[in-house]
């Protein structure tokens, strides 16, 4: 290609830069965390919230957009913020395989636009070298704008037969950074990626979705404060893309959520105290309320009012602290079609499960022909272990046909929907197991470079003269390959990019440190005993991962919802019993499977995740129901940097909240 060429196409990229940021924009929000007063079950209390909202504020982006958040507290006590865009992170032949997938419309585009973004790009370094009065390098900058034009070029066509070996003469380091955020000082675990927001503090978080499309959310992440400091994100297709199922006539955020009577801080102290498990909630919620089974809320039952023949998607979110639950509505099926940002194959079921942490898009078609018809939605706990108390309670919203005339709406009484019993593991995998991603493979998961099989269990602590409220006197807590993770009183990020010494432990061990029949009813007392560290994993950089959960019997068998920062995970195992490392893996599904941020590992049982570690950084693992984590399953990983500088770690924000 000649120089006039290159040059003429350098500036018709330019001047398509316009329409390129339509694509990808901007945008700027404020949060306001403050204590607003709420009536829920006959009492009124002061709680959390954000902007008085309970629960916050829906976010609603496009794909590929950036938002900036700027999160003011203005409550009583330290806040941190935690956001649920998966990070992915794309180098060349990543995104030469997307675009030959059966996506290619929309990777072309997204090929496109990233390609004059990275045009953009350099052209703003190179004018940003000659404002330093220093010489750019003509050659690079040549290169790297063959590659960009070579790229945009393919993008254009329909069918890419290039092979990585293709590429290899070409430098091509500045588009592989483009779409990887490298952001973790944006994550928002308290002490793990960030010191809490203060109260009068503020702190302006980066948010940078890419590939994802479909329900993600975002929540509190400092102690207990998520119980009412949460909300919904919406990531919609670019401008003039189509969802791959049939455009619904509404879409409806359902947040399912929990609440207590007694203040969330005395009930996470009570907790802490006592050594037992926490107290079981009041109630559960469905965008806030209880519903009308529940004593003085019939008034205040969240209603969807539908119209017959028409399409209508729910984006259902769990941010219930510490139960998986089922999720119906009376006479309509639901048909999944998203999960946790990713587009799912179609599957159609009469119920839903989904585990904290987790999201779901569902279409239902509002279908029923009585006029003025009612029916509930309906969710309920889903809680496997034996002895083990929760909330038995069923929180309900009204699904209500608006086209039967006022009257019939108030009069007419609501049909329940049949929901799989509490402790129906059966029915919860069915479901689980029947969950496959639409898309092709984003990264090849045939191989792994490195597993990483970590028991997750329930354990004691011995206390003095027998004085907590767990098992025989001893007080309750969790584990990661029998290791009860402490949070250090310096962030893990800040240690690890300053190198301050004396903070975290890099030897987590990549196998139990004793192996044992994990899942036997009758395991020996001494085993229960874990031991307290701050221990993390260090991973190499783009290197595959293979991450095995082994589901233990000690003190008690449950389920639990793992879930990893900085990135989404293919699905490709899970079982009963213990993982056998020679038979187990034969039966992964490495075709098809679910591409998702949280696994829920069965009671007893195990699951297995693969991953490409492209996103360097401090990345928390934990199980998503509050009191495990608070009891010590978690562990952090951390991403090494790559040897180019587009593989590395952006360096901190000006204004990180201090410790």
């Amino acid at each position: 290609m000649g120089c006039r060429k290159i040059v003429l196409l350098f500036i018709i990229s330019l001047a398509k830069f316009v329409f390129c940021e339509t694509l990808l924009r901007i945008r700027q929000h404020e949060f306001f965390v403050k204590e607003a007063s709420y009536t829920r079950l006959c009492e009124t209390k002061h709680i959390l919230t954000v902007n008085g909202q309970f629960p916050g504020p829906t976010l609603y982006v496009n794909e590929g957009d950036t938002i900036y958040v700027k999160v003011h507290n203005n409550g009583r006590y330290n806040i941190t913020i935690h956001w649920l865009p998966p990070i992915i992170a794309f180098g060349i032949n990543d995104l030469l395989t997307l675009h030959g997938s059966r996506a290619s419309s929309r990777m072309g585009k997204a090929i496109h636009a990233v390609v004059l973004v990275a045009f953009w790009s350099i052209w703003k370094m190179r004018n940003e070298v000659v404002f330093k009065q220093a010489v750019p390098n003509v050659a690079k900058s040549l290169d790297e704008i063959k590659s960009m034009a070579f790229l945009w070029v393919k993008s254009r066509s329909k069918v890419v037969s290039l092979t990585w070996e293709n590429w290899s003469r070409f430098n091509l380091g500045v588009l592989h950074g483009v779409k990887q955020p490298r952001n973790p000082w944006s994550d928002g675990p308290e002490y793990i990626t960030q010191c809490p927001i203060q109260p009068g503090d503020s702190f302006n978080y980066k948010v940078i979705f890419s590939m994802e499309v479909g329900t993600l959310w975002w929540h509190a992440h400092s102690d207990w404060s998520r119980a009412t400091v949460h909300g919904a994100i919406v990531v919609h297709p670019q401008p003039g893309e189509q969802y791959p199922f049939p455009k619904p006539h509404e879409e409806v955020p359902i947040i399912l959520g929990e609440w207590w009577k007694k203040d969330v801080t005395e009930v996470l102290k009570e907790f802490l105290a006592s050594g037992s498990a926490p107290r079981d909630s009041d109630a559960y919620t469905i965008n806030g309320q209880p519903g009308d089974l529940y004593p003085c809320s019939r008034q205040a039952t969240f209603k969807l009012n539908v119209e017959y023949g028409k399409r209508y998607i729910l984006r259902i979110v769990n941010a219930v602290m510490n139960e998986i639950l089922f999720f119906a509505i009376a006479n309509h099926s639901l048909t999944v079609v998203g999960a946790d940002g990713s587009y799912t194959k179609q599957l159609t079921k009469e119920y839903v499960v989904i585990a904290p942490g987790q999201t779901l898009d569902c279409m239902f078609e509002a279908n029923q022909v009585r006029p003025g018809a009612r029916y509930y939605m309906a969710a309920r706990a889903y809680s496997s272990g034996s002895s083990v108390p929760f909330d038995k309670t069923t929180t309900t919203g009204i699904l209500q046909y608006g086209n039967g005339g006022g009257s019939n709406l108030t009069t007419t009484s609501p049909v329940l929907p049949s929901l799989p019993h509490y402790n129906d593991t059966t029915a919860a995998f069915d479901f689980l197991a029947s969950l496959r991603s639409l898309n092709q493979l984003l990264f090849s998961i045939s191989a792994y470079d490195t597993r990483i099989y970590s028991t997750i269990s329930i354990n004691t602590f011995p206390c003095k003269n027998n004085s907590c409220a767990g098992p025989n006197g001893t007080r309750l807590s969790a584990s990661m390959n029998n290791i009860s993770f402490e949070h250090p009183s310096v962030d893990i990020l800040k240690a690890y990019h300053y190198q301050i010494g004396g903070v975290y432990g890099t030897h987590f061990p990549r196998v139990p440190p004793l192996y044992y029949n994990f899942t036997s009813r009758n395991l020996p007392a001494i085993l229960q005993t874990p031991k307290r560290a701050t221990k993390v994993m260090m991973i190499e950089y783009n290197t595959i991962v293979e991450v095995v959960f082994q589901g233990t019997a000690l003190v008690v068998g449950l389920d639990h919802p793992m879930h990893l920062h900085g990135f989404n995970f293919y699905v490709v195992g899970w079982g009963f019993g213990n993982f056998d490392e020679k038979k187990d893996p034969m039966k992964y599904n490495l075709v098809d499977p679910p591409f998702r941020n949280t696994v829920l590992v069965p009671i007893n049982g195990w699951a297995a995740i693969r991953f490409r570690a492209s996103n360097p950084g401090v990345w928390y693992l934990h199980c998503h129901l509050e009191k495990h984590r608070t009891w010590g399953m978690d562990t952090v990983f951390i991403v090494k940097n790559g040897n180019q500088d587009q593989d590395r770690m952006l360096p901190p924000p000006l204004h990180m909240p201090r410790c």
